[in-house]
């Protein structure tokens, strides 16, 4: 690979320990895909931040890390395996509280803004149309790439770590435009409305064209939650981390010749794949975290009422500090419904302590039966809190 000389003075350990390792990662990196050089990148987003996931061997990278490391860009964080304020409430267990806070204290010593969330854009993490950065998840990594027209790969935690202290990372794959065409037409024979749908459409897209980009006709002005839902469900079913929707994505593709449809017996299957027989004890929305949209909506169908099952509603802290001025969250938990920030349901320790899980989210379905061996049951956002009220 050609550095620059910044980039061969961190190689060479002139600008710490941190920035060596990481250029190395990303040498190395760069060299498996045959990146000619690096780019630099506007921010970062890094996943592997729930203790579940890093246990110590990972904490003890961080640690490593985080001696002399400190972060070049806007870096935020996926979500952690807890509410990092309202753990108590939400049942977690104070040994894994003590080891979950022992994770953001190392990022935070690297000056990563503590912000845990799988919807960073909702945030202040907002990249441009065009524009270079190094994300993790993959819903967002979806959502950069399609509905705002930025450039990224999808990162595990150490590159995209890496990225952060030092700014780059290879240029191969998606940060290329001729790695960003369309490979093949979706034509969507079948109306699609709300979070749910959109994440039945994807899983629908997912199973059929695998991690091909896809070009998609036929959906008529999705909203920003509506596409919150697609990138989820694409990205987990099918493992594309970009698509282009016609008349609503900004990024210019050539149409593929290759053809395939969704039709409404599609859209049947897969909702029926998405669903168990089970009965619901636990009801989960925000995956990815919730929109302050999508809490106001769940506060006027929770107005005057009681829940009678665990309810969480998992969203990034800003956006319910949002709610809280504006009444929304004194209504929520009222109703006894609870805010899970900082966290969600498909990465928090929940397995043994709920059975059947009730979501409007086809990605927390598949996490919900993986990560934490729920039945699950997938539904509109309405149905959820009917189911929540009983």
């Amino acid at each position: 690979m050609q550095l620059t000389r910044p980039e061969k003075e961190m190689l060479e350990g002139k600008h710490g320990k941190a920035a060596r390792k990481s250029m190395e990662i990303l040498v190395t990196l760069g060299e498996i895909y045959g990146a000619e050089r690096m780019v630099e990148v506007s921010s970062v987003q890094v996943a592997g931040v729930s203790y579940v996931n890093l246990g110590e061997p990972g904490l003890e990278f961080l640690a490593e890390m985080a001696e002399d490391g400190r972060v070049r860009v806007l870096t935020t964080l996926n979500p952690a395996g807890m509410d990092l304020e309202n753990w108590r409430n939400l049942g977690i267990d104070p040994n894994f509280a003590k080891n979950q806070e022992r994770v953001i204290t190392a990022f935070q010593k690297m000056g990563i803004v503590t912000t845990c969330t799988c919807t960073p854009y909702l945030v202040g993490n907002l990249p441009v149309f065009n524009e270079h950065v190094a994300w993790s998840e993959s819903s967002a990594v979806c959502f950069a790439n399609s509905v705002i027209g930025a450039k990224t790969n999808r990162e595990g935690g150490p590159s995209a770590l890496a990225a952060a202290l030092t700014g780059r990372t290879p240029l191969y794959g998606l940060h290329l435009d001729e790695n960003r065409q369309a490979q093949i037409k979706v034509d969507v024979k079948t109306d699609v409305h709300g979070t749910n749908d959109y994440g039945t459409l994807g899983k629908a897209v997912g199973d059929r064209i695998g991690d091909k980009i896809p070009y998609i006709t036929g959906l008529e002005n999705p909203s920003l939650d509506e596409l919150k839902a697609l990138c989820a469900s694409i990205a987990t079913y099918g493992g594309t981390a970009l698509f282009h929707i016609e008349g609503v994505t900004p990024n210019r593709t050539n149409i593929p010749s290759e053809t395939t449809e969704v039709t409404p017996p599609d859209m049947e299957k897969a909702e029926k794949e998405l669903n168990d027989e089970t009965t619901i004890d636990f009801v989960g929305i925000g995956c990815p975290h919730a929109s302050i949209h999508e809490v106001k909506r769940i506060a006027e169908l929770l107005k005057g009422k009681k829940v009678k099952k665990e309810v969480w509603i998992a969203t990034a802290r800003p956006t319910k500090q949002m709610a809280d001025r504006m009444g929304y969250t004194a209504t929520i938990e009222a109703s006894g419904a609870k805010f899970a920030c900082d966290t969600c349901f498909a990465v928090a320790p929940l397995k043994g302590r709920f059975k059947g899980l009730a979501t409007d989210s086809a990605k927390g379905c598949f996490y919900g039966r993986g990560t934490n061996k729920f039945s699950v049951k997938h539904c509109a956002l309405e149905e959820c809190i009917a189911e929540a009220v009983g």
